[in-house]
């Protein structure tokens, strides 16, 4: 019996590069900002809010969004990153039904919730109130 596999297989990256392509000519025409390969992903700055969802959107190996590129979410994008490259376009149907809430949607968790600016980042230097 043949057997078809979608995930971890050819027929997924070629989804991954078939993202890539469609995020680096929507970067590419509406980038107004730096442009950049950060660990592998290139980074599209300066992108209009209405071109991205959230604070940004990875699209196969590439980041859109306006201002939003520091090292922590960038690391959570990365993790974005490998999830097109193991489910190719079945990622956008997956992420789709996995849901908008963040706090429950798995590739979220996965990529890390507070990297992805959805949880506050502790405060660092605070005093103690306990006496």
């Amino acid at each position: 019996m043949l057997r078809i596999r979608l995930t971890d297989s050819a027929i997924s990256r070629a989804g991954y590069r078939w993202a890539t392509l469609v995020g680096l000519t929507w970067g590419f025409i509406w980038s107004t900002g730096r442009i950049e390969v950060r660990r592998g992903l290139v980074v599209f700055t300066g992108m209009p809010k209405w071109t991205f969802g959230r604070g940004g959107s990875c699209v196969g190996g590439c980041y859109l969004t306006d201002t939003n590129a520091g090292d922590a979410v960038l690391g959570h994008e990365l993790v974005h990153q490998a999830q097109w490259r193991r489910y190719g376009m079945l990622f956008p149907l997956l992420y789709l039904f996995a849901g908008r809430n963040a706090l429950k949607n798995r590739f979220e968790i996965e990529a890390g919730l507070e990297a992805g600016g959805y949880l506050p980042t502790p405060r660092r230097g605070r005093a103690s109130s306990t006496p």
